[in-house]
């Protein structure tokens, strides 16, 4: 998501990027702070307020729902939706980060798939290379396209171990995707340099129809 905004704002163009729900976040005397979140506020170049960005930030590294329950906190799809909503411009690419993957729950009864339903935003699919990722792409754009959601784009990231027959999986998911892909990312490392990062993505398909998109 950090490399998307940056190729945009390498085109000039504004760019925002909100994760709501972080869980894996240190303690800091601004309060908890989550990387990724903090990735997405460099990259955007914005001088918005932290909580903005992640409103609800969660400390251990653990599935979500498990981390807000630990911490008496009740995650909903239509409050956070709520908040996205209210704090995504009318321009430039904006883009809503998940955590964990699709059906990934919030509550006892929904998931981050509910927070996308309920903003009705275009989903960009990002695949792990690996063993087993074809039938994992495949069944998370089914699942995204049964939801009534429109896939906006795929991306291809590599592993710090790479992938046996990489090349041929690719070909395999841009085949039976029904969406274009935007690039092959690459291992990076643990902290890549973003403007490396962004050299490796193509955003024009998200401009030619441009609205906020969940990743």
């Amino acid at each position: 998501s950090a490399a998307l905004l940056r190729a945009a704002r390498r085109k000039g163009m504004p760019a925002l990027g909100l994760k709501p729900i972080a869980a894996g976040c240190e303690r800091t005397a601004e309060g908890l702070r989550n990387e990724d979140a903090l990735a997405l506020i460099a990259a955007a170049e914005t001088s918005l307020d932290y909580a903005i960005v992640n409103p609800f930030a969660l400390e251990p590294a653990i599935a979500p729902h498990i981390a807000a329950a630990e911490a008496n906190l009740l995650l909903e799809a239509e409050t956070v939706a709520a908040h996205c909503k209210a704090h995504l411009p009318g321009d430039g690419l904006n883009l809503v980060e998940g955590a964990g993957g699709w059906l990934v729950p919030l509550n006892g009864q929904q998931s981050f798939a509910d927070i996308a339903s309920a903003l009705a935003l275009p989903v960009i699919l990002v695949v792990r290379l690996q063993l087993g990722c074809i039938n994992h792409a495949l069944l998370t754009a089914q699942a995204v396209q049964q939801a009534g959601l429109t896939l906006a784009g795929w991306i291809a990231n590599e592993g710090p171990a790479g992938m046996d027959r990489q090349q041929e999986n690719i070909e395999t998911l841009t085949t039976r995707l029904p969406c274009p892909r935007l690039g092959l990312m690459p291992w990076l490392g643990d902290t890549p340099d973003l403007d490396a990062a962004a050299a490796h993505l193509d955003i024009a398909p998200l401009l030619a129809s441009p609205e906020p998109a969940w990743t």
